[in-house]
C-alpha cells in the first residue's frame, strides 16, 4: 500500500483525520442539542440539516475554480476553507436561536465547500489513475477514523461535564486548530510536485493526454478552442463546458438524482433512537457504528473499485443503503437491529463517497481537475440540501414512517435510472 499511495495522501488524511474529530464532535451532539435542547421541530430541523450538509454546494465551484486558476494554490484554498470551518466552532456557544445557528452553520458549510474540491484535486492528482480508488480509500479510511474519534469524545466530555454542549464545542475548536496546522506544515504546496513519476505513471499520462486531446478537438462548438489538455485555461467557462463530456455529464446527472434519496445521517440516527428507545446520553454513539463501518470498508472497497470497475462498486454502495432503510421499515426490532443497520450505513460511504471521486476524476483533464470534481460535488450537496427539506417536511406533515418509505422508494428509482444510463468504458470497466 505505501509504494501505492503517496505522502501527500497520507499527510491529507492525517489533516482529515484530525478536523473529523472536530467536525463529528459537534454532529454527534448537533442532531439532540437542537431536537430535544432547543426544542425544533422536524421541519426545522430538516432545515438547519439541510444547510449544515448542503450550504457547501453553493461555493465548492467556487473553491475548485480558485485552486485551478491559482495553478499550485489547491493547498492555500483548502487551508481557508478548513480555517473558517475552525472559525465557526466557538461561535456556538454563543447562537441559542434558529437564526444565528443556522448563520453559523452556513459559514461552516461554507469553509466545507471552499476545501472539499481542492483537497480531493490534490489526491487525483498525487495518485496514478490505476491506484486511484486505493488512494481515495486510504484518505477516506482515514477521514473515518477522525469520524469514529469525534463522537467518542463528545460522549466522553458530555457525561464528564456539567455544561456538556458547551465543552463539546470549546475542545472541537481546538482540535481543528490543531488540523489546520498539520496542512500548514505537512501537505505540499504545489500538486505537481506530489504526483508519482514512474515509468508507468509517465506513460499513462501520456495516453491520457492524447485522449483528452482528441476530445477537446470534438467539443470545441461548446469549450474552449483547444488541441490538447495542455491549452485548457482554467475558467469558468471551460469548468462548465467540461459537463460536454458524456461520462462526466452522466456522473453528474447521477449523483444528483442519487442525492435527491438520500436521506440525512442525522435522521437516520434520530429514527434509530425512536425505533429503538436508545437514551439520550447514548445518542452521540451512534455515529460510531457508521464510522466504525466505514474505517473498515473504504480501503477494501476502494481496491475493488479499481478491480472490478468503480461504477459498479459505487451503485452496489447505494443498493446497501437501500437495505438498510428497508431495516428501519421492518417490524422486525431484535438487537442486532442497529448493528445491521449502521453497518450497511457505513458500506454506503465506503462503496461512494471517495470512489465518486475516483470515477469523476478519470473524466476531467488535469487542468480543471479541482474544478470538474467540484461540479459533481455541487451536484451531490445541491441534492441533499433538498432531500433534508423535503423529509424534514414530510415527517412533520406524515409521520418518519411514511417519509423514510418514499425515501427508499425514490432510492431505488434512482438507482434503477442510474444503472441504465451506463457512463463510458473507463468508468464501468476497472482502471487499466
Amino acid at each position: 500500500m505505501s509504494a501505492a499511495v503517496t505522502p501527500t495522501v497520507f499527510a491529507l488524511g492525517a489533516v482529515s483525520l484530525i478536523t473529523d474529530v472536530s467536525s463529528e464532535m459537534v454532529t454527534a451532539v448537533l442532531p439532540l442539542y437542537l431536537v430535544t435542547g432547543l426544542g425544533l421541530s422536524p421541519l426545522g430541523f430538516g432545515l438547519l440539516d439541510g444547510i449544515y450538509n448542503g450550504f457547501s454546494a453553493l461555493v465548492r465551484l467556487a473553491g475548485g475554480h480558485l485552486a485551478d486558476r491559482g495553478g499550485g494554490r489547491h493547498k492555500w484554498i483548502a487551508g481557508i476553507g478548513y480555517g473558517i470551518s475552525a472559525a465557526c466552532k466557538p461561535l456556538l456557544l454563543l447562537a441559542h436561536t434558529l437564526t444565528p445557528i443556522g448563520l453559523i452553520l452556513a459559514a461552516d458549510r461554507t469553509g466545507k465547500g471552499l476545501r472539499t474540491a481542492p483537497r480531493d484535486a490534490l489526491i487525483s492528482l498525487s495518485s496514478t489513475p490505476e491506484n486511484r480508488g486505493r488512494a481515495f480509500g486510504v484518505h477516506r479510511a482515514m477521514d473515518t477514523a477522525g469520524a469514529l474519534l469525534g463522537p467518542l469524545v463528545a460522549f466522553l466530555i458530555l457525561r464528564a461535564t456539567v455544561d456538556g454542549y458547551d465543552a463539546v464545542f470549546t475542545v472541537s475548536f481546538c482540535v481543528a486548530v490543531v488540523g489546520v496546522l498539520v496542512l500548514v506544515l505537512f501537505v505540499p504546496g504545489s500538486s505537481s510536485t506530489a504526483a508519482p513519476r514512474t515509468e508507468k505513471a509517465v506513460r499513462e499520462k501520456a495516453v491520457r493526454e492524447r485522449v483528452v486531446g482528441e476530445r477537446a478537438v470534438e467539443e470545441q462548438a461548446v469549450g474552449e478552442k483547444a488541441v490538447g489538455e495542455k491549452t485548457v485555461r482554467p475558467t469558468l467557462r471551460a469548468a462548465f463546458a467540461l459537463l460536454a463530456r458524456r461520462d462526466l455529464r452522466l456522473i453528474t446527472v447521477c449523483a444528483l438524482l442519487l442525492g435527491l434519496a438520500t436521506v440525512s445521517d442525522s435522521f437516520v440516527y434520530l429514527l434509530l433512537q425512536r425505533r429503538l428507545g436508545v437514551p439520550d446520553r447514548w445518542f452521540a454513539l451512534l455515529p460510531v457504528g457508521t464510522a466504525a463501518a466505514f474505517l473498515l470498508l473504504a480501503v477494501p472497497l476502494g481496491r475493488l473499485a479499481d478491480r472490478v470497475g468503480r461504477w459498479r462498486v459505487f451503485l452496489g454502495g447505494h443498493g446497501a443503503l437501500l437495505l438498510a432503510y428497508a431495516l428501519l421499515l421492518a417490524s422486525w426490532h431484535g438487537t442486532a437491529l442497529p448493528y445491521a443497520v449502521l453497518l450497511l450505513h457505513g458500506a454506503f460511504y465506503a462503496a461512494t463517497d471517495g470512489v465518486l471521486m475516483a470515477v469523476a476524476s478519470d473524466s476531467v483533464p488535469e487542468q480543471l481537475r479541482s474544478s470538474g470534481l467540484a461540479l459533481v460535488q455541487t451536484g451531490q450537496a445541491a441534492a441533499r440540501f433538498v432531500c433534508s427539506l423535503g423529509f424534514g417536511a414530510a415527517w412533520t406533515l406524515w409521520g418518519d414512517r411514511t417519509a423514510l418509505m418514499a425515501s427508499a422508494v425514490a432510492l431505488a428509482v434512482c438507482a434503477a435510472f442510474a444503472f441504465t444510463l451506463r457512463p463510458g468504458r473507463s468508468v464501468l470497466e476497472p482502471a487499466p
